[in-house]
């Protein structure tokens, strides 16, 4: 779906790159987040998948598209949908129907069509019996939706988040949370760039920029049990991973790769020989 190729990126002729030649393929469906310490080019590398920033040296395919032909920019934008943290950034309707149906009517689409989509688009982040609120009395997590609702709207393959949850409460981060699993597992690819280690533990694959390089990619579990090395780069590993890196330090021998806290029970208690059910969700 994403496919990218000794990209580098500089704002100026005279500046070092904020981009240095990452080459990366990100595949239909999958689910990634993106990681790093304040400034190694996170925001910027995001802003390289539809076109928003293009290429100082190397390329960026979508779904096949070049983002540095002119012609293919339309599509792109079609088949990449970006939620910033700010989500008054991207509100232009006046009501939540209004604002979702933004986008449907730029692609011409007829108004028949125009009412469809943005019916399954609201469906979709559950904010159906909306339609006629204004946006500004919205929570900020209910914004977030409404903007995600707008980019479903438009059919998008991906969607690309940059810290949408940063300047939410908890019941904010849980509502964008949800949908964005729910879009995920209906085939929807996501490209999460987030400062919150517990929030990049829920994807399959963690990228990891460091002064514009790509200086990790794997799974949850194998990156973020780099506890020291995560330190080193002025990151904080998930508070679970943290208990069984202390705990395996401590020479209990608890796998530190595990990064779900009901796991984490389960490997706890099997090595105190506890036999009670543990609870099938803890909060």
């Amino acid at each position: 779906m994403i496919e990218i190729a000794h990209l580098t990126y500089k704002y100026s002729l005279n500046q070092n790159p904020v981009i240095n030649d990452i080459n990366l393929t990100i595949k239909p469906g999958e689910y990634v987040t993106v990681i790093g310490p304040n400034g190694c080019g996170k925001t910027t590398l995001i802003r390289h998948l539809n076109a928003l920033l293009l290429p100082s040296g190397g390329e960026v395919f979508v779904d096949g598209l070049c983002t540095n032909k002119s012609n293919n920019v339309r599509e792109i934008r079609r088949l990449v949908g970006m939620i910033f943290q700010n989500p008054d950034n991207q509100i232009v309707g006046m009501s939540v129907e209004e604002d979702v149906a933004f986008g449907p009517g730029n692609l011409g689409l007829p108004p028949a069509e125009q009412k469809k989509r943005v019916g399954q688009a609201l469906a979709a982040v559950g904010l159906t019996g909306f339609e006629a609120r204004p946006p500004y009395t919205l929570s900020g997590g209910q914004k977030q939706l409404l903007a995600l609702a707008g980019l479903l709207a438009m059919a998008p393959k991906v969607i690309v988040l940059d810290e949408p949850t940063a300047s939410l409460d908890a019941s904010g981060k849980k509502l964008v949370h949800d949908v964005v699993q729910k879009l995920h597992r209906q085939g929807i690819t996501i490209i999460h760039v987030t400062q919150d280690m517990e929030e990049a533990a829920k994807a399959e694959r963690i990228l990891v920029l460091n002064r514009g390089n790509l200086v990790a990619d794997g799974c949850p579990g194998d990156v973020l049990s780099r506890i020291e090395w995560l330190k080193s780069l002025g990151l904080v590993a998930p508070k679970i991973t943290e208990l069984m890196f202390r705990l395996n330090a401590s020479g209990l021998g608890v796998d530190t790769r595990i990064i779900d806290i009901n796991d984490a029970c389960r490997e706890i208690s099997s090595l105190f020989h506890v036999h009670q059910p543990l609870p099938t969700d803890i909060s």
